[in-house]
């Protein structure tokens, strides 16, 4: 069985405030010419078809647009929610739509319930777990503790009863919406933190012939068996070295696993550049970027003035201007943003009560910050749900 697996849509998604609706809609287009030209036998799409739970009218449309074009080419499409979608608005006429072959799974009591596809060889079940928020799903999956490892590991245990009890041979695959150990992050995933453990090991997979995973949005393999597509398009200024690419897998009768990297289209490349403005203005290997999307961080000591208008006027497309003057890392001018680069909600909150107090909390008021945090991010995610 042919699959091709892709992730991370986020339709209804701008970069810095340019309108990729254009573009989502041309992958869209070269994802529907690749299930023909490729003769695929089954799309998956592992979670955050949307980027935010009350997506904008034209990403509705453009969902739609997308589901109807691959029901017409007859190919079955499995769908599961991710973090930033509504599940249960994803989730809306999904008995219906089945009839059509686009399979929706975003009801975390259906793990164990797979869509069975049939190729010359016999069945491949498809197990469908959406992002499994703990806070929400514990009681779903009876585990005493909330965090990512305990509810994605109930529900493959679902997953591999459920198999168990299928006729000898047949094949599996898995999507999930996860951050799995191993895997690189980027800037515009939005973090799903409990506990202060956000990854899951691959070994909770287990079982499964073939796991397609997503969140990530880079390209990414953890395991022969155990991969990401990545999002189709860049989301933010991090992943300017990425190849965007979804997988085209081939399932062999016997389970082994044959992959292939097949390039998505890109709008506009993405260039971080750094240092003076003066050299960047003349620099002539520069000159590649000139039609890219740019993000210039200036070292210069003291701001330059109108940098954004004089950037411009080389690189049109400069979305991002980033100030960080060459200073030593305690030089008391270095700003607070770059001061906390990298740094959790959680590490700035241990710092806060280090900096009032003279000493960072104890073990016990680690634990109570990070339930804090744990509560209200899972509130938040509630919340996304219930609107």
């Amino acid at each position: 069985m042919r699959i091709l697996h892709t992730s991370d849509w986020h339709l209804g998604r701008a970069f810095h405030r340019v309108n990729l609706l254009q573009a989502q809609a041309g992958f869209i287009g070269h994802l529907v010419t690749t299930v023909r030209e490729r003769a695929v036998d089954a799309v998956v799409v592992s979670g955050d078809v949307y980027d935010r739970a009350v997506p904008p009218l034209a990403a509705v449309e453009l969902f739609d647009t997308a589901l109807h074009r691959l029901a017409d080419l007859g190919v079955p499409t499995v769908m599961i929610s991710g973090n930033h979608d509504s599940a249960r608005r994803l989730g809306v006429a999904a008995g219906l739509i089945d009839r059509a072959g686009i399979h929706l799974r975003t009801e975390p009591s259906a793990a164990g319930t797979p869509v069975i596809l049939r190729d010359a060889h016999g069945d491949v079940a498809f197990y469908g777990l959406p992002y499994l928020e703990p806070a929400l799903v514990k009681d779903e999956f009876g585990v005493d503790k909330a965090g990512h490892e305990a509810v994605l590991g109930a529900a493959m245990d679902r997953v591999r009863a459920d198999l168990a009890g299928r006729p000898r041979g047949t094949r599996s695959v898995v999507l999930a919406h996860a951050f799995v150990t191993g895997g690189q992050a980027s800037d515009s995933e939005r973090d799903i933190t409990v506990g202060g453990v956000a990854a899951v090991p691959a070994g909770i997979f287990d079982g499964a012939d073939y796991v397609a995973l997503g969140h990530l949005h880079g390209c990414q393999t953890l395991t022969e068996r155990v991969r990401y597509s990545g999002s189709p398009l860049a989301y933010s200024f991090s992943e300017a070295d990425h190849r965007k690419s979804m997988w085209l897998i081939d399932l062999d009768a016997d389970g082994s696993v044959t992959a292939e990297r097949v390039d998505c289209p890109v709008p506009r490349p993405l260039a971080r550049i750094r240092g003076h403005l003066d050299d960047l203005l003349a620099d002539p290997e520069l000159a590649r970027h000139e039609e890219a999307w740019v993000e210039a961080t200036l070292t210069d000591p003291v701001r330059p003035a109108e940098p954004m208008a004089r950037l411009a006027e080389r690189f049109p497309h400069t979305l991002s201007l980033v100030f960080a003057p060459e200073r030593a890392p305690d030089d008391p001018r270095v700003s607070y943003a770059r001061r906390l680069a990298g740094r959790s909600d959680e590490q700035i909150a241990q710092d806060f009560v280090a900096h009032v107090r003279g000493a960072g909390p104890d073990t016990a008021e680690t634990a109570v910050l990070r339930e804090a945090f744990d509560a209200v991010r899972a509130d938040h995610t509630a919340r996304e749900v219930a609107r």
